[in-house]
């Protein structure tokens, strides 16, 4: 199997790559060295001729035509668990919220790919949950249910940024002072 495709085109975040011998899957990780920086895409289609269409996840700043991009033969995957509860990571799975990345490691490891099948209607949750925001005026006069959709609706002007911006900041405070105690 051909683990190496070289880089064809370039438009903005969207990259065409050459495979010789074999085309990886829809939705496998490859990686590319950018200078000293790993780029990671993520093939979003099948062109044909051996070309397929990736998407990059950062910047294409400073890659060619020509260059060697190496297939990981997995998917993107982040960690799952109940220590990722309250952590910021994106879209890799990569910690971005400057904490200590100990507990993560205590999953041994365990992942799941971004791009997954949907769990079998049996295994979600049936009974009707609310989803307690911590924001005072919506858990209170318009409560949102788990999985639900919501709607903020008001003129120009009348203050809906400023007060989820300020009910959020006094949750996130909060929680703060608890996880700290």
């Amino acid at each position: 199997m051909q683990k190496v495709g070289t880089i064809k085109r370039i438009i903005g975040p969207v990259v065409d790559i050459n495979f010789v011998d074999s085309l990886p899957d829809i939705y496998t990780a490859l990686e590319v060295m950018n200078g000293s920086k790993k780029l990671v895409l993520e093939i979003e289609q099948h062109l044909g001729g051996g070309v397929v269409r990736a998407v990059a996840i950062d910047t294409t700043d400073g890659l060619s035509r020509g260059m060697e991009v190496v297939n990981t033969g997995a998917p993107i995957s982040v960690p799952v668990g109940s220590v990722t509860l309250g952590r910021i990571f994106n879209v890799l799975g990569e910690t971005i919220d400057d904490l200590p990345v100990e507990a993560l490691a205590k999953t041994g490891g365990k992942r799941l790919p971004i791009h997954r099948k949907a769990p079998e209607y049996v295994a979600q949750a049936i009974k009707v949950e609310i989803l307690e925001t911590g924001i005072k005026v919506i858990d209170l006069i318009c409560p949102v249910l788990k999985g639900g959709k919501v709607g903020l609706f008001g003129g120009a002007g009348v203050g809906k940024t400023i007060v989820i911006q300020a009910e959020l900041a006094n949750a996130l405070v909060k929680a703060m002072i608890f996880i700290m105690k």
